[in-house]
């Protein structure tokens, strides 16, 4: 193997990589990153650089452009070769030879080297076939629900997106018992829906892709980056049941006005978990808050027309949820005190907030 690169590029290409690799392992391949370089086929044109990592769960393939004299593969430290290449000048060159069991880094008159693994040695989790294959800019339909992912380790099922087809629309969902975000995308065949691992939401390559999918596995596919992942192996909740279906109490209310009451009412405390009690009369909504700091009231203008109702969120959920929408007016589908709230804005994007108690 020999070959050179522009930092830039191959800084590029290691980014999504690395974050894939644990820091601590105890196979010793798998905190390296597969480094394979080919010359291209007319031997003119810049040849390619590939650079794989994986965590067993997740395998990453990102490609660039490289100056190839000769292809080869190697397996070597993500940690270091990464460090190395952050710390070197910014519009440096950076050049890779192999002498038995190490990778040379040469750059200037920096020389590095650094321990290797055979490529036969790394793993490979990307065997299998896929039930369903489509295209679609699955970022986008996985950006407004990733807040509701849930992060307690005891409720795998909820650490993810779940990806399904309902109505012959892509949906994603996420939810942590508290709130619940649902997003409709584009029209695709059906497939059994998956949980998408919470890790491998931040990979999706952004714009249109590929999207594979099977029972145990998805796979992502963009110019450049290739994610393959397994998915969480449980049954997502049935979440329709807790949507509600009869919330006849609407306030229409600007988006971003309510966000920043409620988030200066909030500051009343400083902890997460307190309430903010929302008042609803015609034509007018009152933002309160209590604690042992003092308290805090607000009032804005909505389009209400219902008889007077009193419901408490707790303050950042809520916020959370209007921070998703881009919408500038959504409305609030409420029933009474003690049912869940329906929040939306006639698009694709409906969330759904449990109430707290409040005095």
């Amino acid at each position: 193997m020999r070959a050179s690169f522009e930092r830039s590029e191959l800084l590029r290409v290691l980014g999504p990589v690395t974050k894939v690799v644990e820091a601590r392992n105890t196979i010793p391949v798998l905190g390296n990153v597969l480094l394979a370089v080919a010359p291209s086929p007319d031997g003119i044109t810049d040849g390619t650089v590939s650079i794989t990592g994986t965590d067993l769960d997740i395998r990453i393939t990102n490609r660039g452009a490289a100056k190839v004299a000769e292809g080869g593969a190697v397996t070597v430290s993500a940690s270091k070769l990464g460090d190395i290449v952050r710390k070197l000048p910014a519009n440096a060159d950076i050049s890779v030879s192999v002498e038995p069991n190490n990778l040379i880094v040469k750059s200037g008159r920096s020389r590095f080297k650094l321990p290797t693994l055979p490529p036969e040695d790394f793993p490979d989790i990307t065997v299998g076939k896929f039930d369903a294959t489509f295209t679609t800019d699955l970022a986008a339909l996985f950006a407004p629900v990733k807040f509701a992912i849930s992060t307690e380790e005891t409720r795998f099922c909820l650490n993810g997106i779940y990806l399904h087809v309902i109505d012959g629309k892509l949906r994603g969902v996420a939810t942590d018992g508290h709130r619940l975000a649902q997003h409709d995308g584009a029209a695709v065949d059906q497939f059994q829906g998956v949980i998408v691992p919470r890790k491998v939401i931040g990979l999706v390559p952004a714009g249109e892709i590929e999207v594979s999918v099977s029972a145990t596995k998805v796979r992502f596919v963009s110019d450049a980056l290739e994610v393959v992942s397994k998915v969480i192996d449980g049954t997502f909740p049935d979440y329709q049941r807790v949507i509600p279906r009869d919330n006849a109490k609407v306030a229409t209310v600007d988006r971003a006005a309510l966000f920043a009451a409620a988030d200066r009412v909030s500051t009343i405390s400083s902890e997460r978990g307190r309430s903010v009690k929302l008042s609803l009369v015609a034509g007018a909504l009152t933002l309160s808050a209590k604690s042992d700091e003092g308290s805090a009231e607000d009032e804005l203008a909505v389009g209400y027309d219902a008889e007077p109702l009193e419901i408490g969120f707790n303050a950042a959920y809520l916020r959370d949820v209007l921070g998703t929408f881009s919408d500038p007016d959504v409305r609030l589908k409420l029933n009474d005190s003690g049912s869940p709230a329906v929040i939306e804005a006639g698009g694709a994007l409906l969330c759904v907030l449990m109430p707290m108690r409040v005095s």
